[in-house]
């Protein structure tokens, strides 16, 4: 079985909601994946202390695997009702579209956590029907790993983990 083959399984895409879950849990956020094939999220978040807030974030995850990817994602504009965040998972597995060796390309995961006003921005709508969020040349910086985990900590009012006082 060649490289392409293996890429349709679904281990992948699961990989990265995985990481996402732990990452966020890492954060102190309580963080719940929703059943397979969910319509419009796949994780709901909310306060690891049911007595300081009921609020939830629901987030969908997309990944991309290659790290030579045009740093687009399929997204449906329907599905904009149906979550507050979508995390996109940049796995960097390998490259896949370059001329070079695949593993060459192998390199640490980013996450970015991107917000429906910012999804909509960049979404386009090519001719074909196909339905994607480009940024390619984007600052999102400000949505890098550990920032866009704060932005959904900082809305389910989440404290940044410490010590206890005495």
């Amino acid at each position: 079985m060649g490289n392409k083959d293996a890429r349709r399984y679904p281990v992948i895409s699961l990989g990265a909601e995985h990481l996402v879950i732990g990452h966020l849990l890492r954060r102190n956020i309580l963080t719940y994946k929703a059943p397979p094939n969910n319509e419009g999220y796949d994780l709901i978040c909310i306060h690891p202390d049911p007595r300081k807030s009921s609020a939830q974030i629901r987030v969908q995850v997309k990944s991309r695997y290659q790290t030579d990817s045009d740093r687009a994602f399929p997204l449906k504009d329907k599905s904009f009702g149906a979550f507050e965040y979508l995390i996109v998972v940049f796995l960097n597995n390998g490259y896949y579209y370059k001329n070079r060796p695949i593993r060459d390309g192998f390199g640490e995961p980013e996450f970015y956590t991107l917000s429906v006003e910012f999804l909509k921005k960049y979404h386009q709508k090519a001719k074909s029907g196909w339905e994607r969020v480009l940024t390619k040349g984007v600052d999102m910086d400000q949505y890098k790993n550990e920032r866009g985990f704060e932005i959904i900590a900082n809305d389910l009012s989440i404290p940044y983990p410490g010590m206890e006082s005495s």
